[in-house]
């Protein structure tokens, strides 16, 4: 398959979830080790990163950007890779947009820490319904910062943990879950191999610990939700939908523009306009 220009190996073990992935899916609220990319693939996920991310000015941490589906035509269309759009059809169904793409990257011996977290009590989407995509550009495991889920915590829903902001500067987001909430013994580790994909669900408990090896860690996300889904304008003006697969027949949301060429986010909230002048 020929993307951007550049050639994404497709692992031969790529599948369809099958029946008990979508019944963990609905009870535990995820689903890892999903088959995509090859090892070869996977090489060529890590050449995309390194040009991306290379692109940033010395001062803005990549971890701190989004939107990169609104700006780039390499990163929109490795969201449009068929083969992980089926595993997402297989939960959402035919219709869904995309409105989210961003990477998450620790480098060797990093002390960055993502603390608990529901990700859907701080979207404003009605009703919540998204599944996040994780794509390991490099093994993850959790010696070096695997996200690590809550097993079964978004059957509470989105208001079912209580946040509270914490500012240290370690912390890649400034909501946290304080720990006497969590739930110890159904602590997963998100562990991937290059290539693979897990999936999980917009109210699912999860964060990440440092990276103490000295190996990298970086994921890809991608956010989808069914295009039954309505964003708030007055908190979020800048939230765009691009149809990822099938047809939108409820049309609720402003839609971003498929980019033309390569631009650069900076920052974590932009319009899709932001980018058109330098494709």
């Amino acid at each position: 398959m020929i993307i951007g220009g550049c050639m994404y190996q497709i692992s031969d073990n790529v599948r369809r979830l099958t029946n008990k992935e979508k019944q963990q899916y609905s009870e535990q609220g995820y689903v890892k080790n999903l088959p995509v990319f090859s090892y070869n693939g996977a090489l060529e996920l890590q050449g995309l990163f390194e040009e991306l991310s290379s692109r940033l000015p010395s001062d803005v941490d990549i971890n701190k950007t989004n939107m990169w589906h609104k700006a780039s035509k390499k990163f929109h269309d490795l969201c449009r890779t068929p083969e992980i759009l089926d595993y997402v059809e297989d939960i959402l169904g035919p219709n869904f947009v995309q409105w989210g793409g961003q990477f998450f990257h620790k480098e060797p011996k990093s002390g960055s820490v993502v603390p608990w977290h529901q990700d859907a009590q701080y979207w404003p989407l009605k009703p919540a319904n998204a599944v996040t995509v994780w794509l390991a550009v490099y093994d993850t495991d959790k010696e070096n910062g695997a996200m690590k889920v809550v097993s079964g915590s978004h059957k509470k829903g989105s208001n079912g943990f209580k946040h509270h902001t914490n500012n240290a500067s370690h912390l890649v987001l400034d909501q946290e879950v304080s720990e006497d909430q969590i739930d110890q013994d159904n602590i997963v580790y998100m562990d991937l191999k290059a290539g693979e994909i897990s999936l999980h669900n917009d109210a699912l408990l999860h964060g990440s610990d440092p990276n103490n090896s000295d190996r990298r860690r970086c994921g890809i996300t991608m956010r989808f939700s069914p295009t039954n889904v309505k964003g708030d304008l007055n908190e979020w003006p800048f939230f765009e939908t691009q149809l990822a697969r099938g047809i939108d027949s409820f049309k609720l949301n402003p839609i971003a523009q498929i980019p033309r060429g390569e631009a650069t986010p900076i920052k974590r909230f932009c319009y899709s306009k932001d980018f058109e002048k330098d494709w």
